[in-house]
């Protein structure tokens, strides 16, 4: 019910296929296009910032200034994920003595109040700055502005199979989770829901206005951890 027609052709012999995917390979690169300008943008307005930034990571914690993570992209493609540390060194090590502690339900891990949390990575991810670094990713196309946010290869495993059509699309900065409640939504079939919705829905229109609503909640950190 929600795919849309289209026609195609396989060895001159035309066929009507349905896709539950965005297929407009013109508007897709109208997209590509916005992601380009904005990211470009996006490393030249906050550039200034970079370095104030990275001399607080480093001045309060030791270990690198950039947090490097594998990611899942479209289609399942893996990639490696840019942020500013906001964490101690050894988080992923920490992460298994807390567990027990995870406050979502589904694959994915989310505590509030992470003891692994610097002080200066509580202010980082509490203004989103923590996150400017995936304007780079954004510019490799491995990430798009708007999109479902790229999960851990770990993560991906465990999905059933209809929620691995959350892959059809280029992870990205923001979505309908981010801008709907954030880290305040727990269960995890409802986060996939909000992201296949947007799969499934999807537009230029829809994609401006997520980005226009995302402003206000990053400025207000709304459902920021």
């Amino acid at each position: 019910m929600i795919a849309k027609v289209c026609l195609e052709e396989i060895d001159g012999i035309p066929l009507l296929t349905f896709n539950v995917v965005p297929h407009d390979e013109f508007v897709l690169a109208l997209k590509r296009g916005f992601d380009i300008l904005v990211s470009s943008a996006a490393i030249v307005f906050f550039a200034p910032f970079f370095l104030p930034i990275s001399l607080a990571i480093k001045a309060t914690s030791p270990g690198p200034v950039f947090f490097k993570q594998t990611r899942v992209s479209l289609n399942g493609r893996h990639f490696t994920l840019y942020k500013f540390r906001s964490m101690v060194a050894n988080a992923e090590e920490k992460k298994k003595e807390l567990l027990h502690l995870n406050q979502m339900e589904g694959p994915v891990f989310k505590i509030e109040d992470d003891p692994r949390v610097t002080w200066v990575g509580r202010f980082l991810r509490k203004t989103s700055l923590d996150e400017f670094p995936q304007f780079w990713n954004v510019l490799k196309g491995d990430m798009s502005i708007i999109g479902p946010r790229p999960p851990l290869p770990e993560e991906v495993e465990k999905y059933l199979p209809w929620q691995r059509r959350r892959l059809s699309m280029r992870p990205g900065l923001t979505c309908l989770w981010q801008i709907r409640g954030r880290n305040t939504i727990r269960d995890f079939e409802q986060w996939i829901n909000l992201d296949l919705q947007y799969i499934d829905t999807w537009s230029l229109g829809l994609d401006l206005k997520i980005f226009l609503k995302t402003i206000p909640t990053i400025l207000l950190a709304r459902g920021a951890k």
